[in-house]
Order: structure tokens, then C-alpha cells, then sequence
């Protein structure tokens, strides 16, 4: 590759960073600044922490925020027990049918989300689920991409090391728990953070399914928040989306490294 060539790669690379940054830096100066200076981006203008306070005390952010972190917490728990148990079964257990069963988990990751939004909705109203965290986190709790990831990390695991802890008299649970699951740690964490980050900002299947305030996650609260017709002020909308998104972003700076080789080590690309 020429020079020139990768100095055109790293310039299309610093833009496209750039663009993808620019509704961020916004939201960052709009927030910090009264409403006369939203989109008069003078440097001398005077900061302000007032639009956050506007913000907390206009709506309930802080139980938006206990409710997305129960959610986020509930759907990762059920996810892990899961899709370890599947995963297992389908790298170390032969039984008739087990390829076809294993193809027919792969077909949920041609399914978009939002084709069974009727159908779930409908099958939770009949299980008395509705307006509850159970009810939100349900659907997806068993991932055909959790299986599939952990599935190929399980069959990454020596035998060796299964029939030595068998030998120290480990059941299959014993092995699963003392084997499988150490040697997957960087996949688990790996799955982990992309989990949290989906449902984090999941936005459909919550507005669906929640009424109550004690329910309603952040993207559903931020969006009542910011209706037309309650009337839109840009400064304290973009406090609120700072305080919306502030924790999921500080996790990612704190742990980015974590982040980037659990994903190598994975072997996603």
C-alpha cells in the first residue's frame, strides 16, 4: 500500500469518527449551555449545571435508571444459565436430532425482534406478565447468538481436561461449572458487554410492555420526557440523554481494553 493511500484510509477513518462523534459532542454543549446558546456555539458562552438539575426533577431518572439496571440484570442472569446449559449440550452431548435442533436455535438469528412483538405480547397477557420486569425480560432470555458464541467456546476445551475432573470425581454439573465455564470467561464477558449494551438502549419491546412508571426503563422514560407536546427544550433534553447514556459510557472507558480483548479472544471479527 502506497502512502498516500494510507494517509486517504487514516483521513476517511478520522472523519467517519468524527461524524459519528458529532451528535455526541452536541448533546455535550447543548447540555452544559443555557437555551440561547443551543445553537450559537460561542466559546465565550457561560456553562451552566442547571439543566441537569431541571432534568432530575422533572422526571423520575433515578428510578428509570434502578429499573434498566434490574432489567439489564434479570435478562443477563437468565441468558447466561440458558445459553450455558444449551451450549453444553450442544458441544458435548450427542443425541438423536441434536444438529437439526442446534440449526433450528440458528434460525432465531434471522428473526428481527419486532416480527413477534404481537405475538409475545399476547402470549405474556395471557401469563398476567405485562407491566412487569419478567415480562420485558422474558423473550429474551434464551439467545440463539449466546448459544452459538459459548457453544464454539466449549468446543474449544480439551477433552483432557473433561476426563481428568472426571477422574476427581466431577459430575457433569462439576465439569460444566470447574471446566467449561472458566475456560470461557473471556466469551462470557465478551457476551456480556454486548448484552448490556442492547438492552440498555432497547427501546420497542419496553414501550410495549411497561405502563407504570415502577416498570419503564430509561429509553422509554427519556422518550416521554422528550414529547412534543410536553414541549422541547434542547439544553435539558440533551442533560437528560447525557445522564441516559452516562453509564454505559463510563463502563466503556473504564474497560475498554476488557472490552476489546475479550473480543479478540472470543474470536469475533
Amino acid at each position: 500500500m502506497t502512502k498516500n493511500g494510507s494517509l486517504l484510509e487514516q483521513a476517511g477513518a478520522w472523519l467517519l469518527a468524527l461524524l459519528w462523534l458529532a451528535p455526541l459532542f452536541y448533546a455535550i454543549w447543548a447540555a452544559f449551555h443555557g437555551s440561547a446558546h443551543v445553537v450559537n456555539f460561542d466559546l465565550s458562552a457561560p456553562l451552566t449545571l442547571d439543566n441537569f438539575a431541571l432534568a432530575w426533577e422533572r422526571a423520575p431518572f433515578a428510578r428509570y435508571m434502578l429499573n434498566t439496571a434490574i432489567l439489564v440484570s434479570l435478562i443477563l442472569a437468565g441468558q447466561f444459565l440458558l445459553c450455558t446449559l444449551s451450549a453444553y449440550a450442544f458441544a458435548r452431548f450427542r443425541f438423536p436430532g441434536s444438529e437439526t435442533a442446534f440449526l433450528v436455535v440458528l434460525l432465531q438469528l434471522m428473526i428481527v425482534p419486532e416480527v413477534l412483538i404481537v405475538r409475545n405480547y399476547a402470549t405474556l397477557g395471557e401469563l398476567g406478565l405485562i407491566d412487569t420486569f419478567t415480562g420485558v425480560a422474558l423473550p429474551y432470555m434464551a439467545s440463539a447468538f449466546g448459544i452459538f458464541l459459548l457453544r464454539q467456546a466449549f468446543k474449544g476445551v480439551p477433552r483432557e481436561l473433561e476426563d481428568a475432573a472426571r477422574v476427581e470425581g466431577c459430575g457433569t454439573l462439576g465439569i460444566l461449572w470447574r471446566v467449561y465455564i472458566p475456560a470461557a470467561r473471556p466469551t462470557y464477558l465478551a457476551y456480556g458487554l454486548v448484552s448490556v449494551s442492547y438492552h440498555w438502549n432497547n427501546f420497542l419491546w419496553p414501550l410495549v410492555v411497561t405502563n407504570s412508571t415502577e416498570t419503564r426503563p430509561l429509553t422509554v422514560g427519556l422518550a416521554l420526557f422528550g414529547a412534543p407536546e410536553s414541549g422541547v427544550d434542547w439544553s435539558v433534553m440533551s442533560a437528560a440523554t447525557l445522564l441516559s447514556v452516562a453509564p454505559l459510557l463510563v463502563a466503556f472507558l473504564l474497560f475498554q481494553r476488557q472490552f476489546v480483548q475479550s473480543f479478540m479472544r472470543a474470536g469475533i471479527r
